[in-house]
């Protein structure tokens, strides 16, 4: 089984991108890069492509279902595992996630402790 080891991250809000690396890195063991926001991620997209994309759906200039489409069109970025990162929390818009892509949706706020198990998990259900 392959391990998760690189993990890309892209939100706008700079506190919990901060709370997310903090907890990807120090408490996950994780390499982690990460954007403000969707448009800049796609300016200065590494060549080699992550493990796995968190990606946060409320962004201004592009929003994560844009980002998610325009990451798509990228050969070494169409397998990459997305998963959306929300404070929507009804059923209609998890259902609107998935269809749009995502392999899992997780809601903010989230458990900083337990984020590395989560994405492990996951992550365990693909590969």
């Amino acid at each position: 089984m392959t391990e998760l080891r690189r993990i890309m991250h892209i939100e706008d809000d700079p506190d919990i991108r901060e709370i997310t690396r903090m907890s990807l890195e120090l408490v996950g063991g994780f390499d982690v890069i990460q954007f403000e926001g969707g448009d800049i991620a796609l300016e200065n997209l590494p060549d080699d492509a992550p493990d796995m994309i968190l990606l946060d759906v409320m962004m201004p200039v592009m929003d994560g279902i844009e980002t998610y489409a325009r990451l798509r069109e990228i050969d070494a970025y169409k397998d990459v595992p997305i998963i959306y990162v929300t404070a929507k929390t009804s059923k209609s818009d998890f259902k609107h996630l998935k269809e749009n892509g995502a392999l899992d949706v997780i809601i903010k706020p989230f458990e900083p402790m337990e984020l590395p198990d989560q994405l492990r998990a996951i992550w365990a259900s693909i590969v």
